[in-house]
């Protein structure tokens, strides 16, 4: 009787599971499309997608200037502006994205440190930029996303060091 159980049991779970995981007519197992404003099915990134990729740059920037590799501490803050910019055209209808201006000063600031390749400056702008990123955060309800000054390389497959151009 015990086994009339189990064998029950075995068929119950494999049923299940085959009307979970079958490929059933007329039922499309691919996740359907986002679509943006224009109504295509053109991927648009989110604004997570794009706040992550600017914390990517953020935190690569703070070992190039460390490592006073002005040219690619000049490339890295080009590219956050650049996802601000893409950010501010593709995520329309989010009231935080109105607020994202209040990081150009700081982005300034930065540009003027690596053009100064003084370090000193460097990071008090790196600071200014990473408090404007919280203050931002705080005034559009997201204060619970601290950004700070990272301790290690977001990555271990890039050189932050500048190397002799000999």
């Amino acid at each position: 009787m015990r086994s009339y159980f189990i064998i029950a049991g075995i068929m119950c779970l494999f049923i299940v599971y085959a009307s979970c995981s079958g490929n059933h007519a007329g039922q499309n197992q691919q996740p359907a499309p986002q679509t943006n404003e224009s109504g295509d099915n053109t991927y648009v990134p989110g604004l997570g997608e794009f706040m992550n990729t600017i914390q990517l740059h953020h935190s690569k920037l703070w070992f190039e200037g460390l490592n006073q590799n002005w040219p690619l501490a000049r490339y890295e803050t080009d590219e956050m502006k650049e996802t601000f910019a893409g950010l501010q055209k593709y995520v329309t209808g989010r009231p935080e994205v109105e607020d994202v201006p209040m990081i150009n000063a700081s982005i300034d600031s930065m540009e003027i440190a690596i053009a100064s390749k003084n370090l000193s400056r460097f990071k008090s702008a790196f600071t200014l930029m990473t408090n404007a990123c919280n203050n931002c955060h705080y005034a559009t309800n997201h204060a619970f996303i601290v950004i700070t000054i990272p301790t290690q390389p977001p990555v271990t497959n890039q050189q932050f060091e500048i190397k002799d151009e000999k």
